[in-house]
């Protein structure tokens, strides 16, 4: 199924943007990915009229500080099971999900406005591999454990950590995505024997500021399973 057109699909600069930050980050997809991101957008800036879901408004700022910035993690994400943290407007959830089909993605947020925007971007997206749940991520116990945890600006690292870990698979991963290094964060990390860190710089298309993303992943003595 195709998706339908609007303001932004119309707007070629902001096509563009998306266009060429996608084929950048993620030069084996198909053109459609870009149709489907552009829906995405403009589900968002409809409802953030009302909803105030995200302070970022200007079109192009979206496409890079929202999608393209959630697109450029793509590669560090593993396995079938994948759970955004603190989702809010389905970020970097929602982006993730129309790039990877095959893979089952869990959105999880406590705000009441911000649930429902997700499960109506779920309708009208067509997204069958993506299901929402409204809980606090302490309280939070699936029926199966994720491959990877994600968050975007949800707490700090060792407080992530502490939330993330009776949520994952044996050999499951934290992907935390932060602006610069956070480099106290990782310090209270280090008395942790059970993790094993790595910061990786990111590149997104069109944005000079700094951004990270920090991988966490259990040691060979750990064992993170719920």
């Amino acid at each position: 199924m195709s998706p339908s057109t609007g303001v932004l699909s119309e707007d070629g600069s902001v096509r563009q943007c998306l266009a060429q930050g996608i084929a950048q980050i993620l030069p084996q997809v198909g053109t459609e990915l870009i149709d489907w991101q552009l829906r995405y957008l403009e589900l968002l800036q409809r409802w953030n009229r009302i909803f105030n879901l995200t302070a970022i408004r200007a079109p192009l700022d979206m496409v890079v500080r929202h999608v393209l910035d959630s697109l450029t993690v793509h590669p560090y994400v593993r396995g079938e099971r994948v759970l955004d943290v603190g989702s809010g407007a389905g970020l970097p959830g929602i982006p993730l999900a129309l790039a990877s089909p095959e893979r089952s993605v869990v959105l999880l947020d406590s705000n009441g406005k911000k649930i429902r925007f997700l499960r109506q971007a779920v309708v009208e997206l067509a997204l069958p591999n993506v299901s929402v749940v409204q809980a606090r991520a302490e309280r939070f116990r699936p029926a199966r454990p994720f491959d990877t945890v994600i968050a975007r600006a949800f707490a700090d690292l060792p407080t992530l950590l502490r939330i993330a870990r009776p949520l994952l698979a044996p050999a499951g991963r934290v992907l935390a995505m932060k602006g610069r290094e956070p480099g106290a964060e990782l310090l209270r990390l280090a008395s942790d024997e059970d993790v094993v860190w790595r910061c990786h710089r990111l590149a997104v298309p069109g944005l000079a500021a700094e951004r990270c993303l920090v991988v966490l992943e259990p040691s060979r003595t750990a064992n993170w399973s719920m």
